[in-house]
């Protein structure tokens, strides 16, 4: 999610001004890790001033319209070079959830009724809360902040207690929050959090606190100033916890916070659709009329298949059932790992998709570990994906880890790779456009000396691998991960790139480094303690689906029926390439490998898969917004490429 951090300073610190901005520009810049879309400060000594601008933390700092102000506040709270009035700073760095960045009041800190909130998070139940309270109020921006700011003003003048106001308000709301609030009647800095991703350096004999999101950031600042700062004061504000600190003394008090249940409800999809069709009769028909294994699904443009005398397909003669290792296995497996100190003791890959939605759950609740959940936003993790994110922690109390990319520039890798492939259509390079997020698999090795753990889940389920993305590459190697490739494999995948590369130039772009590391993460990166959940564990979708809904509210997509891929922004508008040209997608591979497996019928994964392959049009305008492509022309130039089974 967004990166929230702040520092409160008073007579007695021991920092001139040189060395408090150094601080504070350290802690900003390295918050923004967790989001770089939007940034924004709030300055309080005698009075509060607040700037945002829908711009990195790294260009903020520099803007002549910060410097006055950070100045400004600076000049009011020192005298002689020491601290004269007790001075308060946080800041946000945003990754876009809800409301356009580009419109400044839908960026943070937001005001609103005296108060000033950083949030990171995700309310989930906005739209609810708003219905709630429609008589009394409405909102002034898109962010789901701004509720948290209503909600405690409202009781804080029903009860005039800051405690009780605070509790009030985590009971109304359902999601991961963690804030940091000022207020213009009150001398206190709020902060609060309900799964334990803040982290404070308090040392009140020397009156200085200051708090981030992650431990990391708060560690790598104390390093580097050992003179004045120590490590034997930070600590956690562990899940449903708060904190007030007097902005004039220092002082700090620390209570909890308790969070009742309610309803979640999904936020409209505001997105305007174009829906567009393949009017084309004849190849409808065709596509239904291919020739199919008659054991599984695949279709006789799948790449490299071949049917026996029975019509069977060799991925199907040769397939070894899935096996999984069982939880006696896995409990062996992660006993070394164990922590019973209270931290960490494992890191969970955690997309908010279905399957890493419910291994995190089974692993806080069956495992007994205490996970950091880990995300990796490359700029195409779904708004749902990160509700579903902020149910899941907030319930279980875990704390997330969110690596943000250079999203502005992710998207636009992307879109040069989108408009390269239109402008010389191959299936084997489709893969191009998803090369952006391998680079989830790498930051684990990052992630483990920032939280000193060692153990990294990945749930990934068996029955996701496809053979058809190498194969159109010209390569046999269903059932295979890419990781498993043999080199001289990996050579021509290699091979096969550089002689597209050469027949596109479209392709050589200002992207051509970032998916080199894509390639390198893809099938180079050591997976040392990497676990795979679903080995030990057996994949039952209606279980997870049951298990999701039932304990957490879990969100399901609007335009498909299908659990699957509902996380991933660009699931829609590749799935819709390879049935479109192919007559087939992931979803066919999806159903054939449970079909193998014995989990469902032939008959049901012809049914499903025929219902899972419905275009999902508005999540590909969605996805061509976000990008920043013309949809209409592109789908019209996806139909117009000559289709596999047209005369087969």
């Amino acid at each position: 999610m967004c990166g929230i951090f702040g520092i409160i300073i008073g007579n007695k610190a021991n920092f001139d001004e040189s060395q408090l901005t150094k601080l504070w520009q350290k802690l900003f810049l390295l918050s923004e890790s967790r989001g770089k879309e939007a940034a924004g400060v709030c300055l309080r000594s005698d009075h509060i001033d607040v700037y945002k601008a829908a711009s990195s933390a790294k260009d903020l700092l520099k803007s002549k319209e910060y410097r006055l102000l950070f100045n400004k506040a600076l000049s009011s709270s020192y005298k002689d070079g020491r601290i004269a009035t007790p001075l308060c700073l946080f800041g946000h760095s945003r990754l876009v959830t809800n409301g356009v960045q580009g419109i400044n009041e839908n960026n943070q800190p937001i005001i609103r009724d005296g108060i000033v909130t950083v949030h990171n998070g995700i309310v989930v139940n906005i739209d609810a809360l708003w219905d709630k309270y429609k008589d009394e109020t409405s909102s002034l921006t898109h962010l789901d902040s701004e509720i948290i700011c209503y909600l405690l003003r409202k009781y804080l003048n029903e009860t005039n207690d800051l405690t009780t106001a605070v509790q009030k308000t985590y009971a109304e709301i359902v999601g991961m929050t963690s804030i940091a609030c000022v207020f213009n009647d009150m001398p206190y800095l709020l902060l609060a959090t309900n799964n334990g991703s803040l982290y404070i350096y308090n040392d009140i004999e020397n009156d200085i606190l200051f708090f981030a999101s992650e431990k990391f950031i708060i560690d790598t600042i104390v390093k580097q100033f050992p003179e004045q700062l120590s490590p034997t004061h930070v600590q956690q504000l562990a899940a449903n916890q708060a904190c007030v600190i007097n902005t004039n003394s220092l002082e700090a008090s620390f209570f909890s916070v308790e969070q009742s249940e309610h309803k979640a409800f999904a936020p409209e999809i505001l997105i305007p659709v174009s829906q567009v069709f393949d009017t084309s009769y004849e190849a409808e028909t065709a596509r239904d009329n291919m020739r199919r294994c008659s054991k599984c699904i695949l279709p006789e443009t799948m790449p490299m298949i071949q049917f026996d005398d029975e019509g069977v397909c060799q991925f199907c003669r040769y397939h070894q059932k899935t096996q999984q290792l069982g939880l006696s296995a896995l409990q062996e497996r992660v006993e070394p790992f164990r922590n019973f100190n209270g931290r960490p003791d494992c890191i969970v890959a955690f997309s908010g998709g279905r399957d890493s939605s419910y291994g995190l759950h089974y692993i806080v609740t069956e495992l007994g570990m205490k996970p950091v959940a880990y995300t990796y936003d490359w700029g195409m993790v779904t708004d749902l994906a990160r509700r579903n994110q902020s149910r899941l922690c907030a319930k279980l109390g875990i704390e997330h880890i969110l690596v943000s990319a250079d999203i502005t520039k992710k998207r636009k890798y992307i879109r040069k790779n989108v408009l390269a492939w239109l402008k010389k259509p191959e299936l084997g390079m489709v893969p191009l456009f998803m090369a952006g997020d391998k680079q989830y698999i790498t930051y684990p090795v990052e992630i483990r000396q920032k939280t000193d753990t060692e153990l990294v889940f990945f749930c990934a389920n068996q029955f996701e691998k496809t053979g058809f993305k190498t194969g159109f590459c010209g390569l046999d190697e269903a059932g295979k991960w890419y990781f498993q490739m043999s080199r001289k494999d990996k050579l021509k995948i290699f091979t096969y790139y550089l002689k597209q590369f050469m027949r596109n130039p479209a392709y050589i772009n200002a992207s051509m480094l970032d998916s080199a590391v894509g390639f390198y993460a893809s099938f180079m990166v050591d997976r040392s303690n990497y676990l795979q959940f679903f080995n030990y564990i057996p994949w039952d979708e209606k279980v997870m689906t049951e298990t999701l809904r039932r304990e957490y509210d879990w969100e399901f997509a609007g335009d498909t029926d299908s659990s699957w891929r509902i996380g991933d922004g660009t699931a829609a508008f590749y799935n819709y390439i390879y049935y479109t040209i192919a007559g087939f997608s992931e979803n066919d591979t999806f159903r054939s490998n449970q079909i193998r497996d014995g989990l469902i019928t032939r008959e049901d994964g012809l049914r499903m898969a025929k219902q899972d392959n419905t275009p999902r049009y508005e999540s590909i305008q969605e996805y061509a917004n976000i990008i920043g492509f013309d949809c209409s022309e592109a789908l019209k130039i996806i139909n117009a490429v000559p289709k596999l089974y047209m005369g087969l």
